[in-house]
């Protein structure tokens, strides 16, 4: 208390001028309109500056928040894609729907070795099960390959076993991809005849003749292509739309009905021997 009071002697004479000139401005703001107009314009600007500042802090640290509802959103629109494209016989509103979708987030991603494993924070408690598809917003990531409680590991199309039924858009020319392990961006389509036409630019999709899959998820875009004249395939070099090093939020691909198809054949298969 004695620190204030020895404060407000050693300056009383500004602390005074400061007092007068604030009752001084309020008689002068009250009495002119003009001065009351510039006076209100700058406090409104002023607390506007205030307010802005304050929702842009507030947005920022609300990101997570939006940044789900986008992940949220996107499965929801999936699911609708995936079961739209399946045709008329199939309704959203069936009990039963042949594609269903789960988020995930990558806690872990290699891309660097001949075998590339991605780790997600999903597992057997959320219904993950091996052998089912993982994709992100972008296009086609893996497939799970072994599950724990919470937690699954995905094979990644950047692994030397890796082998997906794929297409060029739009037609309904078949083959492989695979990948050479010598780039992180790029994989190869291969088991095209020589008689499909191509261009460098082409989209490549997924076949949709696995039972993993759904047709049509997004790959990448044709790079280059060679013609190897002793098998009359192409080797096609595929960019992919994913960027490998940078992967997080993922969508984890359950076929509801991939155990009957493949019982089915099965059966087929014993009973052609």
């Amino acid at each position: 208390m004695q620190q204030i009071i020895n404060f407000i002697i050693r300056y009383k004479n500004f602390l005074l001028y400061i007092f007068l000139m604030i009752i001084s401005l309020g008689f002068t703001i009250q009495s002119h309109s003009y001065h009351q107009s510039r006076f209100f314009n700058s406090s409104n600007w002023i607390t506007g500056n205030i307010l802005d500042t304050s929702n842009d802090v507030s947005t920022y640290f609300g990101l997570d928040q939006e940044n789900q509802k986008l992940i949220d959103e996107n499965k929801r629109l999936r699911n609708l894609l995936f079961n739209n494209n399946l045709g008329d016989s199939i309704t959203l509103d069936s009990v039963q729907r042949t594609y269903t979708i789960t988020t995930g987030k990558v806690i872990k991603n290699s891309f660097a070795h001949p075998r590339n494993y991605i780790t997600i924070d999903q597992g057997e408690r959320d219904s993950v099960k091996p052998d089912m598809g993982v994709i992100t917003s972008k296009g086609i990531l893996g497939i799970v390959e072994n599950t724990s409680k919470n937690f699954a590991t995905v094979q990644s199309i950047l692994n030397e076993k890796s082998n997906i039924n794929a297409k060029i858009k739009n037609t309904d020319h078949f083959g492989s991809l695979i990948w050479d392990m010598k780039r992180f961006d790029v994989v190869q389509l291969v088991d095209i005849p020589r008689l499909v036409p191509l261009t460098i630019g082409d989209t490549i999709v997924t076949g949709g003749m696995s039972s993993i899959f759904p047709e049509g998820i997004p790959i990448g875009t044709i790079r280059k292509f060679d013609l190897n004249t002793s098998k009359s395939f192409y080797s096609i070099d595929i960019t992919l739309f994913n960027d490998m090093t940078n992967i997080k939020n993922v969508y984890i691909v359950n076929n509801a009905f991939r155990e009957e198809i493949l019982e089915l054949q099965n059966e087929t298969q014993t009973d052609d021997k």
